[in-house]
């Protein structure tokens, strides 16, 4: 079969396949056909530096030759078995995975995602505490499926309401943007008080769950002030409310820890992650609960399942990209290079009059764009495009965000890039932010 152009394959995407989160007749796909490291190419040979991991994901870079031998190698022995067989992967999986998370997180249930491991949290957590409220910050995603899109606070779930009964949503932590008008000099944690007054108006004994992302990620890049998860488990425990982290796109040493909420010495009762668990190279996504919630189902009935649970060849690309991780010292270059990103964004920002505030945690980062910086006001999507259509044309890859709740511009490369490839995007990210510069007031 010849090798098909580049427009042949965009056009056959079009036609045939449907694009996440956007109008089909608008969507504009790059025809990628190789990766390697923090790169990738198109079909017409025009290098990417990858900016974003992808969707937050590819954390160890693309084609680790490690894990894709540990695909091939798993693939040639055993791909598929039925759920309820052990494997060895799966197993040892299991006992890693309990390793490397906080406390007393013992046993995994395995999904292929997120949105499914955000799911079946929510089935464990009414489960175990015989509550039904989940609640959940308007600055979040936790997923497109019936439960987790509930869950979700932004504009997602609106579209497609009603959604899952029995979900509260609470204000976020977000200093840039507080909700409570409280200046940092003069912050009393209303945002923490917040949570407490809205359990007691939707009755303590009704809530089976509190669950956040370990640091909000695509809506916004919000890093919470350093006593704000303490505080929540406090209230948790008060209440006795399970305290579950979404950390699918925090988790995996993206901010500098295996997961973010170990940057603050916190133990939930529940972890929900995906992405980085394989880096993306093979579907996969894990709720992990703690010991007396893992011992409550000991002779109980848990009605819960997936066909894909446990899928050999997923845990064997796990356990591939989490040797990965701790031999080519992933983690500990996520703080090293993040404290050079961390310093270059702040100099972004006193040169760019668009930059209104960067925000930063180990190579979790991002630049929000305003069109004032008294006003903070978003920019139009139409300068936002501007700016996307600047990063592409000079080979950089990233996500951005345009809508009423932000213009911003992420930065959360894969964990392997050195402070010279950070050098080398950002200067075309400030050849970018020219076009913001010119547009603010």
């Amino acid at each position: 079969m010849p090798k098909l152009s580049s427009k042949e394959i965009v056009d056959l995407n079009r036609e045939y396949t449907f694009f996440s989160w956007s109008v089909q007749g608008q969507t504009n796909p790059i025809p990628v056909e190789k990766a390697e490291g923090v790169y990738f190419w198109d079909s017409d040979g025009k290098r990417y530096l990858d900016f974003s991991s992808q969707l937050m994901n590819t954390n160890i870079g693309h084609q680790h030759p490690k894990v894709v031998k540990a695909i091939q190698d798993q693939a040639a022995k055993l791909c598929f078995v039925h759920p309820g067989s052990a494997t060895e992967p799966r197993g040892l999986l299991g006992k890693k995975l309990s390793e490397v998370t906080p406390g007393n997180l013992k046993k995994t249930f395995f999904t292929l995602g997120g949105s499914e491991a955000n799911e079946n949290a929510i089935k464990i957590a009414r489960f175990y505490t015989g509550r039904y409220k989940i609640l959940s910050r308007y600055r979040s995603y936790h997923g497109a499926t019936y439960g987790s899109v509930a869950l979700t606070g932004d504009y997602r779930r609106l579209a497609v309401e009603p959604a899952m009964p029995g979900n509260v949503h609470f204000l976020d932590p977000f200093c840039y943007h507080c909700p409570f008008g409280s200046e940092k000099e003069s912050c009393k944690r209303q945002c923490i008080a917040h949570v407490e007054e809205m359990i007691k108006y939707e009755g303590p004994d009704k809530i089976a769950a509190i669950i956040m992302e370990g640091v909000v990620g695509s809506n916004g890049l919000i890093i919470p002030p350093d006593d704000y998860w303490p505080r929540i488990r406090e209230i948790c425990n008060k209440y006795r409310i399970l305290l579950i982290s979404d950390e699918v796109m925090s988790g995996w040493g993206r901010t500098g820890k295996w997961f973010a909420v170990d940057n603050w010495g916190v133990t939930p009762d529940i972890i929900t992650t995906a992405k980085g668990i394989t880096s993306g190279y093979v579907p996969l996504g894990a709720v992990i609960v703690s010991e007396p919630i893992a011992k409550f189902f000991e002779d109980k009935y848990l009605y819960a399942g997936l066909t894909y649970n446990g899928h050999a060849l997923a845990c064997a690309a796990a356990l591939a990209t989490i040797q990965v991780y701790e031999d080519d010292k992933l983690i500990e270059n996520a703080v090293r290079v993040g404290k050079f990103l961390g310093e270059a964004l702040e100099g972004i920002k006193g040169r760019h009059l668009s930059v209104g505030d960067v925000r930063y945690i180990g190579l979790f980062s991002a630049i929000e764009l305003v069109t004032n910086r008294e006003t903070k006001a978003v920019f139009p999507a139409e300068v936002m495009g501007e700016v996307g259509k600047v990063l592409r044309q000079n080979g950089l890859f990233t996500f951005i965000m345009a809508n009423n709740m932000g213009s911003i511009v992420f930065i959360v490369p894969p964990l392997c890039i050195t402070q010279e490839q950070v050098a080398e995007g950002l200067a075309i990210v400030e050849k970018a932010l020219e076009v913001a510069d010119k547009a603010a007031a």
